[in-house]
């Protein structure tokens, strides 16, 4: 498999006679640009998923929108991105690398663009969502090159290249959206991305050379496996975001979707195994350590997504920081991925990825084990060390998953595997966000329940602060009645900060058990051996 891994990689010299062995495992200066143009792309596409995030306020009132409809700002994007990540396997096989990525890079651009100009969230959301699919092809497209064009030798340095930017764009992007917004206005959210968008166009089409298209898929496409998958994820995507808002299947709309899920999931599979060139080939889950990397990728997903909401949601509401101040706390995870990126590199070269992985996930829970005690004082410095756990246990965690599941695969079967590879995160993201808000939900509502049954005439404390509150607000008008409103709203506060505590208990538990399961991978081959793909 090795001589097939650098035949793809463009290493074939290493296996003929009379080569250097050492020069055969250089990489290329043009390659190398090539893919870190690529990596730019990616970058921005995962950045504009919370870009808007910390600046929907903003965007709601410029476009005189209600704030169901400027969140779909956000989840049309998602729903979209969901659809396209794993279609991107098959186009990038039909066009070609150069030709895929390219088409993805001016579309995105070209939407940006759009975004940007558009009047009414009606044009925004159509934007958002076109944005958002012709973006997507971005992202698996710089996995499967990280992992086909580059020796394995040199994994250990592409490998925290995309591992890096796939955690730290969304870490980053509300942090990016606050200051923009402040400085500019919400409009360059998406102007921003117009000359760095029409630079990688340029630079892909003249640089990129990784592989060749076969247009001969193309007469074989699936149309009906499309149109089901499209179907199947994005009602998945949007039963996800909607139900923990509208009382999931209580809703019409919600169970609607839910069913039409379920049917769309049934055609698609049928599709999958059936067809002659299925639109997804999902042979790469045969591969334990691709199944399993998987399942990690989801997991991990949860808390990249999941803290990145939970931590903005606890500065806004209870604290009520501004856009631009979320940002600048929540930048320290930020700095601790950046600075760990280069220790993980070199620590796979030496130490076991599944050594890294279980220790990743437990500084990861450690960091959510420090936050189930918040009140409502917690401030930049109570939230630093969490915060620099979560952004070192993420990068310990992603970076040899990315190695393990993509790295020991097949050339031929990496461009599918990536985009399923990368599906699972996102929707580990999606997933987590739901059971998040479900349960910030409920054990707000049953922290208000118990406290109420506290706070009564018999309980001194209490009577004791409403009669404060009533002698500070004499002479304002009601003041017994402007007493027991402040006192309600001391109490729900309490009750959210509690529920917040309860869903760091429940995301430090389930790290702990997941690192448990990381020993049921399959040992991975160090990173320091020659040009080897798969097993």
């Amino acid at each position: 498999m090795s001589d097939t891994t650098a035949n793809t990689s463009g290493n074939s010299s290493s296996a003929m006679p009379g080569i250097d062995p050492a020069a055969a495992e250089r990489i290329a200066p043009r390659r190398l640009l090539a893919f870190l143009i690529m990596v730019f792309g990616m970058f921005m596409s995962i950045l504009d998923i919370q870009i808007v995030s910390a600046s929907l306020s903003e965007i709601q009132a410029g476009l005189s929108a209600s704030a169901n409809e400027v969140s779909w700002v956000q989840t049309a994007y998602l729903i979209a991105e969901v659809i396209a990540i794993p279609l991107s396997g098959f186009l990038s096989r039909a066009l070609g690398t150069r030709i895929l990525f390219a088409i993805s890079a001016a579309g995105f651009t070209f939407a940006s663009l759009m975004c940007g100009f558009t009047s009414s969230i009606e044009q925004m959301i159509i934007w958002r969502a076109i944005q958002g699919f012709l973006g997507a092809g971005m992202i698996p497209t710089v996995f499967a090159s990280a992992y086909t064009v580059f020796p394995r030798s040199k994994f250990h340095i592409v490998g925290p290249i995309i591992g890096l930017v796939a955690t730290l764009a969304p870490t980053i992007g509300p942090t990016v959206g606050g200051y923009i917004t402040d400085l500019l206005s919400w409009h360059w959210l998406f102007f921003i991305n117009v000359v760095p968008g029409i630079g990688i166009v340029i630079g892909v089409l003249t640089l990129v050379d990784f592989d060749k298209p076969q247009f001969d898929l193309l007469d074989h496409f699936d149309w009906l496996g499309l149109g089901s998958m499209a179907a199947f994820l994005g009602s998945l995507e949007y039963v996800l975001e909607e139900g923990p808002r509208n009382d999931w299947l209580q809703d019409e709309s919600i169970a609607f979707f839910a069913v039409v899920c379920v049917a769309a999931a049934i055609v698609f599979f049928w599709r999958v195994l059936t067809a002659k060139e299925p639109i997804v080939d999902i042979r790469a889950f045969t591969n334990r350590n691709f199944a399993l990397g998987c399942l990690f990728s989801f997991c991990v997903g949860i808390g990249l997504y999941g803290l990145t909401y939970i931590y903005p949601r606890y500065l806004a509401e209870i604290r009520g920081y501004s856009a631009l101040m979320i940002g600048e706390t929540m930048f320290v995870s930020g700095i601790a991925m950046f600075l760990t990126a280069p220790i993980v590199g070199r620590l796979m070269q030496k130490v076991d990825m599944r050594i890294l992985i279980a220790v990743g996930l437990v500084l990861f829970a450690v960091g959510t084990w420090m936050m189930t005690g918040i009140t409502r004082d917690y401030d930049f410095y109570e939230l630093l060390m969490p915060q620099i756990l979560r952004g070192v246990g993420i990068m310990l965690a992603m970076v040899p998953v990315n190695n393990i599941a993509l790295g020991t695969l097949a050339p031929d079967l990496v461009k599918n595997a990536s985009g399923l590879f990368n599906l699972t995160r996102n929707l580990g993201g999606a997933v987590g966000l739901a059971l998040i808000n479900t349960v910030l939900d409920h054990r707000t509502d049953f922290h208000i329940s118990r406290l109420h049954d506290k706070v009564t005439w018999g309980n001194a404390m209490a009577v004791e602060t409403l009669n404060n509150f009533t002698q500070r607000f004499q002479g304002r008008g009601d003041a017994a009645l402007m007493a027991m409103k402040q006192l309600q709203q001391i109490v729900h506060r309490q009750a959210v900060v509690m529920g917040f505590g309860d869903a760091f208990y429940a995301l430090t538990f389930f790290y702990l058990a997941l690192s448990l399961l990381v020993f049921m991978v399959a040992k991975p081959a160090p990173l320091s051996g020659g040009a080897g793909g798969g097993h």
